[in-house]
């Protein structure tokens, strides 16, 4: 059953942001949380849904619909191989596999990526909870790549600050259906799709999300791209290309497998049918990161490989391109 929790804003809390507010008022809940919650509608202010920016004014009734939880007591220690490509005592920056959910939730409450990281480290940051310890931030189950972890409080804090300046970088590597233009840049929100609560799409009032790309190498129906996010709402880089006509090849979620074969030449359907039954999920990989180290301030980048089922469908373009 569903927990709702009522707020009054007080005046001396006017004109803060709605996400802000509510952090300070439920620290038991991380921005990061909030900002799914006011994404989902569980969050609403006199009734009425609205966005993360909101600024509160004095007397405002705050409503949030809590789902029911039901997660085990504690998460337990896994003891499952981890790639990892940089580690320190305040850190660590793992090469997360393609399968791999990064925290549990309903559905997947153990085999995640917390689970392997409670059995490998001794201590993580617990400012994202019992069910999130160390979790700056994530990728979807099947997209792999580079994430940082944080051992500690001080860490963590640090690290999200970076995310919250756009000054942590994160590149991202994909191939995409179709001839994309050199470089571009990606402006539009992104929210809850009205018609499919389990999707995101474009929305005009939608949380601010930009993606920046350029092209790295063109092929006979589809183009290797590296991607860059500035800012890093959920499934963003495969909404933001389905948006602008070139899905993520093998999306299923995004229209970026056998919806697309229709629109490419005809001589090439049946490599592309091919390729697509060769890769069972997204081609989308985290390939690089550059931080500043919490502690000593130094510039920090990482970088992960291709994996094998990205660089078999690279190798397979090549050689039609």
């Amino acid at each position: 059953m569903a927990e709702c929790v009522q707020i009054q804003v007080a005046e001396d809390d006017e004109a803060e942001r709605l996400d802000r507010f509510l952090v300070s008022q439920c620290p038991q809940f991380s921005r990061s949380r909030i900002q799914s919650l006011i994404d989902e509608q569980a969050i609403s202010v006199n009734g009425a849904p609205t966005r993360a920016n909101y600024r509160v004014r004095g007397g405002d009734e705050i409503s949030l619909e809590l789902p029911a939880a039901v997660p085990p007591v504690a998460v337990e220690a896994a003891d499952i191989p981890l790639d990892v490509r940089f580690e320190d005592p305040h850190l660590l920056v793992v090469n997360k596999a393609a399968g791999m959910v990064v925290h549990p939730a309903p559905g997947s409450w153990d085999g995640t990526l917390v689970n392997a990281l409670l059995h490998h480290c001794r201590d993580l940051s617990g400012i994202n909870g019992v069910l999130r310890p160390g979790i700056v931030h994530r990728l979807d189950r099947d997209t792999t790549g580079l994430l940082i972890v944080a051992k500690s409080d001080e860490s963590h804090r640090s690290l999200a600050a970076q995310l919250e300046e756009r000054s942590l970088e994160r590149c991202y590597t994909t191939v995409a259906w179709g001839h994309v233009n050199d470089s571009g840049r990606i402006d539009q929100p992104i929210a809850r799709n009205p018609r499919d609560r389990k999707k995101m799409a474009v929305v005009a009032d939608g949380r601010a999300a930009v993606t920046a790309y350029s092209r790295v190498e063109e092929y006979a129906f589809a183009t290797r791209l590296e991607v860059r996010l500035q800012t890093g709402r959920t499934h963003q880089i495969r909404v933001h290309l389905q948006h602008i006509g070139h899905p993520v090849f093998g999306d299923p979620v995004y229209g970026g497998r056998d919806g697309q074969v229709k629109g490419i030449q005809p001589e090439h359907r049946p490599r592309a049918r091919a390729l697509l039954n060769m890769l069972d999920r997204q081609a989308l990989h985290a390939s690089s990161l550059s931080f500043r180290h919490p502690l000593s301030g130094e510039t920090i980048r990482v970088e992960a490989p291709l994996p094998a089922d990205m660089a078999a469908l690279v190798d397979a373009l090549q050689t039609q391109a």
